[in-house]
């Protein structure tokens, strides 16, 4: 008898709700920590799962699956706006009206589904296509969860938005909560329907268990705000050019190549113009042949005019965006802080090709092919020898040159010679 009794009361005191929270955008990652923690809270024995959200919107491809993992949930998914000040606009309506129950926190709003043409014109046949998609869309879960269809709609094609006192008048939202103990306790007793029927929540006094993003999640969820996305694409494309410069390096030029698939993996979940990243590979490439063939800055002018205007167009296509992505762009003042550092580059890379311009009259690095000298380190291709008492960065023409072995210059290209190894012994004092 008594074993009967503690059973109810044992699974009371084990019950327990799940937390995630999503903020910023939306996208394939965001989408895979919900599939990931609803997984998770279904093998745990969750009572249900509380999407805490925050967002301005996302791709649609990844609103659509999260909509979906929530409609096929066998568990109570909550879809809480929160906290005060948090909103659900673009793909944050179309998750919020898929949830099992929706309720937002005071000083929160909705709505603001309407695609917006961020550059050029657009076929109006173009733009009520993809309008009257989502509209349909929105109507559909809204109709499925017994929510307002009419003004659903309307924040697609009006690109409405509401308040939370608003949408819970309008029945959008089921439920105003200024917190999430005052949620779990109003939504105890409800009754949704779930793929496995009919569930009355028991959320009352239940443990909380908060199930984060892992680190590999949030990692790659921050860097797809635009401007980190931005910054990344171009550290990383004048990291390659410093290692271009300085072959042998290796530091920058491994930490360019990782910043720029950073980058990549972000841009991939934001509205991107390639138009705008082919100027940026443009000015990249007319960067380094003004390194290489200096040719009075004509080269570095246009590298620093293809990096402004592939600066300006990279987050804007020339369609429009689906309705559930948000406007995006770079911070003004990062593009011109990043186009201030690129003309310094395209100045130093004038001043350098200027110099080597004027060395043959001063008596430059011609004068000492075919002469002697010592490797001062390891030329693996690169380092420096001592030639006619002048310290140089030479590269090794064919194998490898320890330090201290005698070189012959066989070829000066700007201020760097081409050596090979000469067969005469080592410089005293060298290993």
């Amino acid at each position: 008898m008594l074993a009967a009794l503690s059973s109810p009361l044992q699974a009371e005191a084990e019950r327990h709700v799940q937390v995630l929270t999503v903020r910023g955008v939306i996208n394939p990652l965001t989408a895979g920590y919900l599939n990931r923690a609803l997984k998770q809270a279904e093998a745990e024995g969750a009572a249900a799962v509380v999407l805490q959200l925050d967002t301005p919107g996302g791709l649609e491809s990844a609103m659509r699956e999260m909509t979906q993992a929530i409609l096929n949930s066998p568990l109570p998914v909550v879809v809480y706006v929160a906290p005060a000040g948090a909103r659900a606009t673009s793909a944050g309506l179309f998750i919020t009206l898929a949830g099992h129950v929706a309720a937002m926190a005071p000083g929160t709003n909705i709505g603001a589904a309407h695609p917006v043409a961020l550059g050029g014109e657009v076929e109006p046949a173009m733009v009520e296509k993809m309008v009257s998609d989502a509209a349909a869309t929105a109507r559909a879960l809204a109709e499925q969860r017994g929510r307002d269809t009419e003004w659903a709609e309307k924040a697609v094609r009006e690109s409405l938005s509401m308040t939370d006192r608003e949408a819970l008048a309008r029945g959008v939202v089921d439920l105003i909560a200024p917190d999430l103990e005052t949620l779990l306790a109003e939504i105890d007793g409800r009754t949704v329907e779930t793929t496995r029927g009919t569930v009355t929540l028991r959320t009352r006094g239940a443990a909380v268990v908060a199930v984060p993003m892992n680190l590999i999640e949030q990692l790659l969820h921050v860097i797809t705000d635009p401007n980190l996305a931005y910054l990344l694409l171009v550290l990383g494309m004048w990291a390659l050019i410093i290692e271009f410069q300085e072959p042998g390096v290796l530091v920058p030029g491994i930490s360019g190549v990782i910043m720029l698939i950073l980058a990549f993996a972000a841009l991939g979940s934001l509205p991107l113009n390639w138009a705008g990243v082919a100027f940026l590979v443009l000015a990249a490439i007319l960067l380094v042949a003004e390194l290489y063939e200096p040719d009075f800055g004509v080269l570095g002018v246009g590298s620093l005019v293809a990096f402004v205007l592939g600066s300006l167009l990279l987050f804007r296509p020339f369609v429009p965006p689906s309705p559930v992505m948000p406007a995006v762009q770079v911070n003004p003042w990062l593009v011109a802080a990043t186009a201030g550092g690129m003309a310094a580059l395209a100045f130093l890379a004038l001043r350098a090709g200027l110099r080597a311009q004027r060395i043959p009259v001063l008596g430059g690095p011609g004068r000492l092919v075919g002469q002697t000298g010592w490797a001062t380190t390891d030329l693996a291709p690169s380092g420096t020898v001592q030639v006619a008492g002048e310290l140089w960065t030479a590269t090794a023409e064919e194998a490898p040159i320890a330090a201290g072995e005698a070189v012959e210059v066989i070829a000066a290209e700007r201020v760097r010679l081409r050596v090979r190894r000469k067969s005469v012994g080592r410089k005293e004092g060298k290993r």
